[in-house]
């Protein structure tokens, strides 16, 4: 704060002024962190920075000059003494200052502060007579910070000094008033259009010093302070303007002193009129700007160029001469920074477009994707990008020499040594994408149908079933990413028996297919572990096609099949047992399964939410934040095409069907495993024998009468 008045010889009072005030963006000690240790190391030599401020901006609060991320060089800057700055703004006017940072917290304590004010007030004192003050007056307002920065601890010691050049006798005041009583109506109106057009222009918006003159006609005029010879004689009246941060109504701010010393030394002026210039909320305000006569005595020695004034500037913290500490240790730990950086999109996406977002359900959801492959490791990322946190991946393979082009978690170091396990790759490298992932990578075969067991391997099997029942029944959502269509069929059982949100996604060569399973056909009774299975009845069936609200239950994969899943890989060629699709397939397929997932997690009805399809008069589009929510979505590459389908459950359904789902219920890993060795069970007991044989007993007559002209067909 400015001391209070003393009575000056000139008649007026010793011209105060408010000092300037600090204030330190987060981002500005990350860059100096990383600066520090990536680039600096022990070097200790000044580093030129740029600090930012504007004129006061409100009635009540003053300006500070603030450090920005951007106010440092980075650390891949080839030449470390030019900070990314581009041209100031009317927001942000450009400082130039120098950051002095010590190597140890002793050095800081201990550096000569007296003798670096000295050399910055010096630098000032040139430019004034250099001419260097005239052509770029920011440098009036040059600044010097010293820190310490422990990285240890996360803690930073920093202390500001704003070098302001001492007039000995002080200048005296005369006539402190607001601007809006110093001009006449007409004055103010055209002083305050001449302001905001000055302000207004990219050219001149960060220039914080300027001349401001007003003709006999009342007209203002704003001016370059190289123009000082324009401005002279013609009865004007001759003002000195500055950018005032200071909101006190009895002192002008800090920048007023230099400009003085330069006003005195190098016009010779002493009785100088100056205007504070001031804002409210972003416009002119002559009510809150000052308007004031400051009277200059030549200080004994300012003749002599080499003779460099006193100078004052050490910032107060508090009201005491001491530095300020800043811990930092929660928001600036990497893990931290990576969560605030991370979920920076999905916040701003509640601002105006999604507000209805809800970001813990999407961060508190577990996700299980079975298959690390090309689909999963896409899945993955788009998960992460979405805010989810909890992933689990299951995969029983190895990264390969021809996985890492397609497979994005994967590098070549990943495939040394006969490779890594994906699903362990995969999860090292989500930690390193993004630090707080909850990742867990599981190695492990899902038994399948068609892949007969030996006795020996029964108890292995057995045990891989129990504890991919247990994975799903921990997690929220499962991913079904896998490479052969056998591979999905217990996953899907399991899913519908718990009734879990299940989302599949298969690639062909070039069409794909991502679909979300409907709930589980005992889903209506909302406790699967209460399930009294003696209790089923004989109408069961019908029950298991309908949703809880009535409507027809949406299939799963499996739904639309009539055949059993079975070996598809067996007697296959290299191209037929790979997964070969177009690079672009995976991607696409990918991003939709996520997107699909998201918009269960957001549809009011959830995983009972029915398939909508866009235009549809019931899609209920309107009331959902993400839009429609289909059943299945089917693209083409090669037709570069993408068709939206809805399949409904049938009660002879290989996976998901009552009878499937109950006679899991009642017999357990006996009846997987009877599925698993014998090709033919799970078409036996669902119908789908009966079925085929009732089809092939069908036969077709031809009628081929010559008195008959229309072709007629009995079946």
């Amino acid at each position: 704060m400015a001391a209070k008045r003393e009575s000056g010889s000139g008649g007026g009072s010793i011209l105060q002024f408010a000092p300037f005030q600090s204030s330190v963006d987060e981002g500005f000690w990350h860059r100096l962190s990383s600066l520090k240790l990536n680039k600096l190391g022990i070097d200790e030599s000044p580093i030129p920075i740029t600090g930012f401020y504007a004129p006061c901006s409100h009635l009540q609060v003053s300006n500070h000059l603030s450090l920005l991320t951007e106010s440092l060089p980075s650390d891949s800057d080839e030449q470390s003494s030019t900070a990314e700055i581009s041209r100031g703004s009317r927001n942000k006017c450009t400082v130039p200052g120098t950051l002095y940072n010590s190597n140890t917290l002793e050095s800081f304590y201990t550096i000569d502060k007296q003798s670096l004010l000295k050399q910055e007030a010096k630098k000032i004192w040139e430019d004034i007579h250099s001419g260097k003050a005239v052509e770029d007056s920011t440098v009036l307002s040059r600044f010097l910070v010293i820190s310490f920065a422990d990285l240890k601890k996360w803690s930073f010691h920093y202390w500001f000094a704003f070098p302001a050049l001492v007039l000995d006798p002080p200048a005296t005041v005369v006539d402190l008033k607001p601007a809006s009583l110093w001009f006449s109506s007409q004055e103010a109106e055209s002083v305050s259009a001449a302001c905001s057009d000055w302000r207004n222009s990219s050219l001149t918006a960060d220039v914080p010093y300027f001349l401001l003159t007003i003709a006999p006609n009342s007209r203002a005029t704003i001016r370059h302070l190289k123009d000082w010879e324009a401005c002279e004689g013609d009865g004007q009246k001759l003002l000195f303007g500055f950018y005032d941060p200071c909101h006190l109504q009895n002192h002008p701010g800090w920048p007023l002193r230099n400009f003085l010393a330069l006003i005195l030394t190098r016009w010779k002026l002493k009785s100088v009129l100056f205007l504070c210039y001031r804002e409210n909320r972003g416009f002119t305000d002559l009510g809150l700007s000052l308007v004031g006569e400051a009277l200059i005595t030549v200080p004994q020695g300012w003749g002599d160029h080499q003779c460099v004034p006193n100078a004052v500037g050490w910032e107060l913290n508090k009201g005491r001469k001491v530095p300020r500490c800043i811990s930092l240790a929660k928001s600036m730990d990497p893990t931290r920074l990576a969560i605030s950086a991370a979920d920076l999109n999905l916040k701003l996406m509640r601002w105006r477009q999604l507000p209805s977002l809800n970001l813990d359900i999407l961060s508190s959801r577990k996700c299980l994707l079975l298959g690390a492959g090309t689909l999963g490791c896409q899945v993955a990322r788009m998960l992460m990008a979405w805010g989810v946190r909890k992933i689990t991946l299951l995969d029983n393979g190895r990264v390969a020499m021809s996985n890492p082009l397609r497979q994005s978690l994967y590098t070549l170091d990943d495939c040394l040594n006969g490779g890594d396990f994906k699903a362990m790759a995969a999860v090292k490298s989500l930690e390193r994408i993004f630090p707080a992932v909850a990742a867990e990578g599981v190695v492990m075969a899902i038994p399948m149908p068609g892949h007969p067991v030996p006795c020996q391997e029964e108890d292995s099997v057995l045990d891989d079933c129990r504890r991919l029942t247990d994975l799903i029944l921990s997690h929220d959502a499962i991913f079904l990413l896998t490479d052969t269509r056998e591979s999905r069929w217990l996953p899907t059982l399991l899913c519908a028996n718990t009734n879990k949100i299940t989302i599949t996604a298969a690639l062909g060569f070039d069409s794909f297919l991502v679909m979300r399973h409907g709930p589980g056909p005992f889903s209506i009774t909302h406790d699967v572990k209460t399930e009294a299975v003696n209790g089923l009845s004989a109408d069961m069936d019908n029950l298991g096609l309908n949703n809880r609200d009535g409507g027809q239950r949406l299939g799963c994969y499996f739904c639309n099949d009539v055949v059993a899943p079975t070996d598809s890989t067996a007697n296959r060629t290299l191209d037929q047992q790979c997964t070969v699709t177009r690079p672009g397939l995976a991607p696409i397929a990918s991003a939709l399964a996520v997107e699909l997932f998201v918009g269960v997690l957001h549809h009011p009805k959830g995983i009972y939410a029915g398939a909508e399809f866009a235009n549809s008069i019931d899609s209920g589009s309107s009331e959902q934040p993400l839009g429609i929510l289909p059943h299945q979505i089917r693209g083409s590459l090669s037709q570069f095409s993408q068709m939206t389908l809805v399949g409904h459950s049938s009660n002879s359904c290989t996976a998901c069907c009552s009878t499937v789902v109950s006679e899991y219920r009642k017999r357990g890993m006996e009846f997987i495993l009877q599925a698993i060795n014998h090709p033919t069970y799970l078409e036996d007991l669902t119908g789908l024998t009966e079925l085929k044989k009732s089809a092939n007993s069908f036969h077709v007559d031809w009628d081929y009468e010559s008195d008959n002209e229309d072709d007629c067909v009995e079946i």
